[in-house]
């Protein structure tokens, strides 16, 4: 069965529930029936995109009401899919979860609401039987403008508990129920203290996207799934938040891109948009290269799992004084998170031993045994940036186990970070010559001006470079 040009929202009730899991196998069972699929991930994760790219070949794109315009969501949505026999979308933590208890904003409801998109709800059943309708009932009287089409059930005891859930949906909710997978520990992802293990370092084996999508099938009705799919000619802009460019004819910089399993959490937007505006993207890894590719004009060093790859980091001298020396000779850095850490003196892990890294910034960063910061954040420039320029705002996302220590108050902070909307003001991102350092991933998307000005830096100092 093919409907062509179809979108279609895959929830859950509340983290944990198994959405992932769903996800994956409706994209691994789509995709070996033959069908194209453009798969995307509500909120700012960087992992579940690894797995759905892993899935289906094709890579994953966030889709964020809060750091995003609803313009720009909608622009990037339709582009992407375009040609797709089925754009998905996964949600993130529950249906209704967000930026806050009062609103929408940020949510899978928002995104659902956005893109005209019904949504299939996948629900936990485990030690659970009749009030699955009850809770069915909830959700699809919470907010009556969002379409809840369908109910999946995950970690099924047996066919007749499935039964028992399927009774008490149907008896009472207008959605349907098409199907369930049964509880089964080896379908389960690995996690560890900032969520999934990544796709880079837990490649689905081939016989786990088999599995997978043999199951989907067997459980799940597959033609019933797509017959749900809304019309992508449903969503509707009168006009796009930006044009998609073609890369700008100028001479073409080059952007070093760090990227192995310690460096993996980029936004496809960020890069694409740099792309567009001029950038080749050569990619590179901190833990094995030996040297920086040739002739990079700036460095990009985004977030992952230094932490877990301390020790190998360290070890690698040459990498850590090819960026050292780099940066201290005014060359472009933009560090992310992880990037940041990496930048530092020092990186004591989870069991307080230490690792010298890349020394750029003179600070030490301490791994704690709880999280330490978790939301989004506006940002704001108080002076002129390699990415920005004074006064532009940008929004992102944190998400951390680490603090820094022996931070010298001389040390140039350029941002004003808030936490939402309303927060206290904090000044952070580090700025060293032409180094610039913070916790925050940005979503390029909420200010498209910064892949332009990280081009132009780039290609200036480039011909400042050239003239010396």
């Amino acid at each position: 069965m093919r409907l062509k040009g179809r979108s279609l929202v895959i929830a859950g009730t509340h983290s944990g529930c198994g959405k992932t899991t769903v996800a994956i196998g409706i994209i691994a069972a789509l995709t070996r029936r033959g069908l194209s699929l453009q798969p995307f991930k509500v909120g700012p994760d960087f992992i579940d995109p690894g797995y759905h790219e892993m899935a289906c070949g094709v890579p994953s794109r966030n889709l964020d009401g809060w750091m995003l315009s609803r313009r720009y969501t909608i622009e990037a949505f339709l582009r992407l899919s375009r040609g797709k026999d089925l754009a998905l979308i996964e949600g993130v933590m529950g249906l209704y979860d967000g930026y806050g208890g009062k609103g929408e904003k940020g949510s899978t409801a928002q995104i659902a609401k956005w893109l005209t998109s019904p949504v299939v709800l996948v629900v936990d059943a485990s030690s659970m039987a009749r009030s699955a309708g009850a809770l069915v009932y909830g959700f699809e009287k919470f907010d009556r403008k969002v379409t809840i089409a369908a109910v999946i059930f995950n970690r099924v005891g047996s066919k007749k508990h499935y039964h028992y859930l399927k009774d008490a949906i149907e008896g009472r909710c207008r959605a349907k129920v098409i199907g369930y997978l049964p509880r089964d520990t080896s379908l389960t992802i690995p996690e560890r203290h900032l969520g999934l293990v990544t796709a880079q370092e837990h490649t689905l084996a081939e016989d786990y996207l088999k599995r997978i999508a043999s199951l989907t099938e067997r459980f799940i009705n597959i033609p019933q799934l797509l017959r749900l799919g809304s019309p992508l000619t449903k969503v509707k802009l009168t006009a796009t938040h930006h044009a998609r460019q073609g890369r700008e004819k100028v001479r073409v910089v080059k952007i070093g891109i760090a990227y192995d399993e310690a460096f993996c959490f980029y936004y496809p937007d960020n890069l694409e948009l740099l792309q567009q505006r001029g950038a080749e993207l050569i990619y590179f890894s901190p833990l094995r290269d030996t040297s920086l590719p040739r002739g990079v004009d700036g460095i990009y060093l985004g977030g992952g799992y230094p932490e877990l790859y301390a020790r190998d980091l360290a070890i690698n001298k040459v990498m850590r004084r090819e960026i050292k020396e780099f940066a201290l000779s005014g060359g472009i850095v933009y560090a992310e998170c992880g990037g940041l850490m990496y930048l530092g003196n020092t990186l004591k892990d989870f069991n307080n031993k230490h690792y010298q890294m890349a020394g750029v910034f003179p600070f030490t960063i301490r791994m704690e045994k709880k999280l330490t910061t978790l939301g989004y954040y506006t940002v704001k420039a108080m002076n002129d940036t390699i990415i920005s320029r004074k006064g532009e705002v940008m929004r992102g996302h944190q998400f951390r186990y680490s603090t820094l220590e022996e931070v010298p108050a001389s040390l140039k902070r350029v941002y004003h970070l808030r936490k939402g909307d309303h927060g206290k003001v904090e000044r952070e991102g580090f700025s060293y010559k032409n180094v610039l350092a913070s916790y925050v991933h940005l979503h390029f998307g909420s200010n498209i001006n910064c892949a332009r000005h990280f081009i132009e830096s780039c290609r200036t100092q480039k011909i400042s470079n050239s003239k010396s």
